[in-house]
């Protein structure tokens, strides 16, 4: 028989634990959002440290927009989110749905290969030739083609895919239906959960885009937001050195990352539901 009592103890000390981990997890965000919003004379004033505005202030966020990098690194941002989302998901989708088919020929080596370079890669060099080779060395594409395809994801579509009826795919035989066919029609429609959590992958990583451009992009006005963010940290703390009081340096910086982060964050909410689903989905299946 169930001991109650320590059952509810037990309840109560997950609950403890989950509060002290959202805690944990929302008091920098509330931070760093703080502090983009306190007029700069507040913040020195506290130290620094501000969790609760007293007042609010947008004049951070005014001279983020001023400058003319912002909205050019955003246009550049969304660009390689928007279009690198479509290509990663296509590629994906079309590598991971024959692999999903018992029937192909040499569908084991092309897995062993596929899961190989998951374990190992080239390194940075080899990329950069690749890169300058194929010609899109210095250009947006640099930051979108050399990653397009991620194994991680196109393995947790294919077990998706592997778990849906072979009787669809077999009645629609019966019709006349081809491969690409049964693809648009019957398979993607049925994959919506597992589309939604590997493109939301695919668009966190496009958004955050950094390391591409850092080693194949050297025009400035190709820099995503965060290549630009990481130099105004990098300006902020030089004019911290200086002791310039009248540049709100920290409000600034904080503003940037509010900047940086906000899109994704005001996202994920409405894909949460259908992210938890396929990752389930698209891990147990199969």
């Amino acid at each position: 028989m169930v001991n109650r009592g320590s059952e509810r103890y037990f309840d109560i000390l997950i609950y403890c634990f989950l509060i002290l981990i959202a805690v944990v997890a929302v008091f920098p965000l509330l931070y760093v959002f703080s502090v983009s919003l306190t007029p700069y004379s507040e913040v020195l004033r506290n130290g620094g440290f501000v969790v609760i505005p007293h007042k609010i202030t947008f004049e951070a966020y005014r001279l983020l927009f001023g400058m003319e990098s912002i909205p050019r690194a955003f246009g550049v941002t969304a660009f390689v989110t928007v279009v690198g989302t479509a290509v990663n998901l296509i590629l994906s989708v079309l590598l991971a749905f024959p692999l999903s088919r018992k029937k192909l020929k040499g569908r084991g080596l092309f897995i062993f290969l596929i899961v190989f370079s998951m374990m190992f890669s080239g390194g940075l060099i080899p990329t950069y030739l690749v890169v300058k080779g194929t010609g899109i060395l210095n250009t947006i594409w640099a930051m979108i083609i050399p990653g397009a395809v991620s194994t991680f994801n196109v393995l947790v579509a294919k077990t998706f895919f592997e778990g849906l009826p072979e009787e669809l795919y077999e009645s629609a035989h019966i019709d006349g239906a081809g491969e690409f066919t049964i693809l648009t029609r019957i398979a993607l429609p049925l994959s919506i959960p597992v589309l939604l959590t590997v493109g939301l992958f695919y668009m966190v990583g496009n958004w955050n885009v950094f390391f591409p451009a850092v080693f194949y992009v050297t025009d400035t006005d190709l820099n995503p937001l965060q290549v630009i963010v990481r130099g105004l940290l990098m300006s902020a703390e030089s004019a911290e050195s200086n002791v310039d009081a009248t540049l709100p340096t920290n409000t600034l910086r904080m503003a940037s990352v509010v900047v940086a982060c906000l899109p994704v964050i005001a996202i994920y909410p409405f894909v949460q539901k259908h992210l938890t689903k396929g990752m389930l989905i698209g891990a147990l299946k199969g």
